[in-house]
């Protein structure tokens, strides 16, 4: 271990001050700050206790760097303890949070310019409950908070569909499975298989490939009617690529209805939150995502046999019709009944004629008391009594001033007009 030696603090002669007017020579061993945070450091790091050590305590102060680092203190009821995780964002499942109780491991040291020292965490893990079990949690209540899950979002499943597309791995017990049961149940439809790695670091993005593959294929007769994702059980490691947030969106995204069958009945993803329908096994899924053959045949059976009841019940009716046809009068004697129907239309047509004759005799009426009434009113009527009526260029002499002396005037009579030549005014109210 690194020692520091303190030199002699004592006074010697040549130390002094002999009166020519020097300074005694300091000879104490004096170190600056650097050096006292460098010694500290060295002994904290020399010391093997605390390069591999883990602490237990809760998170306060969390500070979740741009550059993905992660500064935070951990504390108990008794003391606190300033921590650093370098690239925490990219290391850890989960995020850490104050209030977390959390074990970290890491190692122990001086951190010389802030002369304080610190725990460099390798690793953070929640207290009492996994760290993925915790970022499954995380994800679940965010997702669930953007209302990702909500049951507005989820789509019908098609009731009869012809093409079923399937993401998973191409080797697993999961699409075996899957093939039996809808070769069971519905031999008809065609599968579409796209293999995708179900586990490990690379499984989120095949899987999300998947989803996009289908997606891009829809409306062109190549897609699918229904997709189902998933694999066999697992632990939460072997399943945790579709707790991927990534596979979570590209899921509640699709416009084909998705159903997810991950693991066994118990085992819950936040893929199947987002999908359409969860499926308890892969098994399970082909079931609902398919009718079953025999059922499609039971049900056309009894469809055929309610349309055949339906028409011998409709024939049946006829029959009855026809037989009450039979006995009315228009079937027996037709000819009796055209006689009847002539002397209606006879009887309609004297009645009809009367009532015209009628209406055109009260117009007749009208129409000469009107005619009369013109006549009454018609001024030239008045020269059948001896009068007669000038015109002087088309116009009606209403004045003597409306002719002048050789002018032309036609008379109008009753019986012709006369042409005169205007020789005389008089004016005034006497005779010609």
């Amino acid at each position: 271990m690194n020692q520091i030696t303190i030199g002699d603090t004592g006074d010697t002669e040549d130390n002094n001050n002999n009166g020519n007017g020097k300074d005694n020579k300091d000879s104490r061993n004096i170190l600056s700050v650097a050096e006292v945070n460098e010694y500290i450091k060295k002994l904290v790091e020399g010391d093997e206790n605390l390069s591999n050590i883990y602490v237990r305590g809760e998170i306060s102060n969390f500070t979740n760097h741009s550059s993905k680092h992660f500064y935070f203190r951990v504390k108990d009821d008794k003391s606190v303890l300033q921590a650093v995780m370098f690239g925490g964002a990219s290391k850890l499942k989960f995020m850490p949070e104050d209030g977390l109780k959390v074990v970290l491991r890491g190692r122990i040291s001086a951190y010389i310019p802030g002369g304080q020292y610190q725990i460099y965490c390798d690793d953070i893990e929640p207290d009492g409950v996994g760290s993925l079990y915790l970022a499954y949690e995380q994800l679940k209540a965010k997702l669930e908070g953007e209302g990702l899950f909500g049951g507005d979002k989820k789509k019908k499943l098609p009731k009869v569909p012809l093409r079923i597309g399937v993401i998973t791995s191409p080797t697993g017990a999961a699409v075996r499975d899957i093939i039996n049961v809808l070769t069971r149940r519905f031999a008809m439809a065609e599968i579409i298989l796209f293999p995708a790695l179900v586990q490990g670091a690379n499984a989120p993005k095949e899987l999300i490939s998947g989803v996009k593959y289908f997606n891009a294929r829809k409306g062109t007769g190549k897609g699918a009617d229904i997709i189902i994702i998933g694999r066999g059980g697992g632990s939460i490691e072997d399943l945790w690529a579709f707790n991927d947030e990534g596979l979570a969106r590209a899921v509640a995204a699709s416009e084909i209805p998705v159903i997810s069958a991950v693991g066994h009945e118990t085992d819950f993803t936040i893929c199947d939150f987002a999908a359409d329908l969860r499926a308890p096994t892969p098994s399970a899924a082909a079931e609902l995502a398919t009718p079953d053959t025999g059922e499609l045949k039971q049900r056309l059976r009894n469809v055929e046999a309610r349309v055949e009841a339906m028409l011998l019940g409709r024939i049946a009716n006829y029959r009855e019709r026809l037989k009450s046809y039979e006995g009315r009068k228009s079937l027996q004697n037709p000819a009796s009944v055209i006689d009847d129907a002539r002397m209606k239309v006879l009887h309609a047509e004297k009645s009809l004629t009367a009532q015209i004759q009628m209406a055109l005799s009260a117009k007749m009426a009208q129409f000469a008391a009107h005619s009369s009434k013109l006549e009454a009113l018609n001024p030239l009527s008045v020269l059948t009594r001896g009068y007669s009526v000038a015109y002087s260029g088309g116009k009606i002499v209403k004045a003597a001033a409306d002719v002048k002396i050789g002018g032309e005037i036609e008379v109008k009579l009753s019986d012709g007009v006369v042409s005169a030549e205007v020789t005389k005014i008089a004016k005034g109210g006497g005779g010609l």
